[in-house]
């Protein structure tokens, strides 16, 4: 059977029932990036304030960048946000959505098996974009961190379907600010790169929960995590402490993540990081800002389970540690984290293409996947300026933090 990237953890679970009315509540997964972001109960749906060019930036790699789409969360679609919108609003938009959303077909279904249709109300059009910032207007930082928009994202939630998961987000690039940013937003930016790992390493840990992070119980939250916030991120890391502070959130024997543990868990995101790699170096975009997001199962027990459990059905991938490749090394079955196919699954995918059984196989797939179990996932996000560049390469201002990450790893995991 073929590896799709909606597969397995993309799937909505079968055994439950999508947010009725006033059921959204805040997300509190969140270790970087602004606040306003919602998912549903059960935190399978996450959706997101965002303004036009993110939502463009988004519907555009859906449609014409699928490798880099591949990268992202799943992209559900969008909704409209006024004042006065609440959440029982929010939800009563999901329904059209999800009607109009070019997703797999049996995802859809599954979705809409949950709701009540004759509820939906119409998507209202969202006005006009508001014009950009010039560097004659004195910029405010926004310390409330929500931002003023007429629109939000629904995403597949990348923490969805752990027991216990360890988040991390590495902010990425040297310049983190866009064309149109005011001048005052670019000297403090610049002030931040040169002063954290931004500078040499092309990234900075925006934020990190570790489940177990400590030993001291009063710096643990109610769920027992350690949080590192972005404060940590700024002030704590630096070039000569910087493989220290990626332990923290890979080993970790109190949660029961020893040392072989840690380092498949290290490799499995080598390999994807490789895929981050190859996809950006030949995608011509331009990103300020953006994020990988890195989330994996943090109670050693249950990623135990989860690993022996992919094993059996032959759907876990090995890790690969071979430095230098431009390419992926996955598995023969599908990637937990949703990124990649090897050579000959391509060529499977192709001959079953040809052969018109594609569709019959890739339902086979979702329903055989459905409740895969949750080991690590990595994605890309945070497009609020972003942009596809033609004609200008590669984006090395990202790609510089991806390759450092990906050698951090392949540290980790040797």
């Amino acid at each position: 059977m073929l590896p799709t990237r909606d597969a397995g953890k993309n799937a909505i679970s079968k055994d439950r029932e999508l947010p009725k009315r006033d059921d959204l509540k805040d997300y509190n997964y969140a270790v970087a990036g602004h606040a306003g972001t919602m998912c549903d109960a059960d935190g399978e749906l996450f959706i997101k304030p965002c303004t036009k060019s993110e939502v463009e930036f988004y519907e555009s790699a859906h449609m014409l960048h699928p490798d880099f789409a591949e990268l992202m969360p799943l992209y559900i679609g969008t909704l409209s946000l006024t004042e006065s919108t609440d959440q029982a609003a929010i939800h009563a938009q999901i329904p059209g959505l999800v009607e109009h959303a070019d997703i797999p077909f049996s995802i859809k279904e599954e979705i809409q098996s949950h709701l009540h249709l004759d509820d939906r109300t119409p998507v209202v059009e969202a006005p006009p974009e508001k014009e950009y910032l010039s560097d004659d207007i004195k910029w405010i930082p926004n310390k409330a961190r929500k931002i003023t928009t007429d629109r939000a994202v629904v995403l597949e939630n990348a923490s969805f379907g752990y027991k216990k998961p360890n988040i991390m987000d590495a902010k990425l690039g040297v310049r983190l600010w866009a064309d149109d940013a005011p001048a005052e937003k670019k000297e403090r930016f610049d002030k931040i790169s040169k002063e954290t790992t931004h500078q040499k390493y092309g990234f900075r840990v925006a934020g990190m929960r570790v489940y177990k992070g400590s030993t001291d119980e009063s710096e643990l939250d109610e769920e027992g995590f350690k949080i590192y916030d972005k404060d940590w991120g700024r002030l704590s890391v630096n070039e000569t402490n910087i493989i220290e502070s990626f332990n923290k959130f890979i080993f970790n024997e109190a949660a029961g993540i020893d040392e072989n543990l840690g380092k498949t868990l290290a490799g499995l995101f080598a390999q994807d990081l490789r895929r981050v790699q190859e996809v950006l170096e030949k995608e011509e975009s331009r990103m300020y800002s953006a994020s990988l997001l890195f989330v994996f199962e943090g109670d050693g027990a249950a990623l135990k389970a989860a690993i022996e459990e992919a094993k059996a059905d032959a759907f876990v991938p090995q890790p690969q540690h071979k430095r230098g490749s431009t390419r992926a090394l996955v598995a023969s079955h599908r990637v937990d984290s949703g990124i990649g196919m090897e050579e000959d699954e391509l060529c499977d995918f192709e001959e079953a293409e040809d052969s018109g059984d594609l569709e019959d196989d890739l339902e086979d797939d979702l329903d055989d996947e459905s409740s895969f179990p949750h080991i690590y996932t990595l994605k890309l996000i945070d497009f609020a300026h972003a942009a596809w560049k033609p004609g200008q390469g590669p984006d090395e201002n990202v790609l510089l933090g991806v390759r450092s990450l990906l050698k951090l790893f392949e540290d980790m995991a040797e």
